[in-house]
């Protein structure tokens, strides 16, 4: 330790702790909205994503020949 350092110590109780942290996410909500926005989409989309391949896995196999004739408007 450096000498004539000077040591502080703070005491928080758990009610002062949850209260601060609080505040710094609402002000972290207000002043980096759109960063927030942003990973709400994203954990959105993950979500859908993820859904969709659960889904896909429970239907049955369609072929590659089939899907391109039907992207072509050539569906049967």
């Amino acid at each position: 330790m450096q000498e004539g350092a000077i040591i502080m110590q703070l005491h928080l109780s758990d009610e002062k702790t949850k209260e601060l942290l609080s505040e710094v996410v609402v002000d972290l909500l207000k002043t980096k909205k759109s960063l927030f926005y942003d990973i709400v989409i994203e954990a959105l989309e993950d979500v859908g994503l993820a859904n969709a391949i659960a889904e896909g896995r429970k239907s049955e196999f369609v072929s590659e020949d089939e899907i391109f004739s039907i992207l072509d408007g050539n569906a049967r």
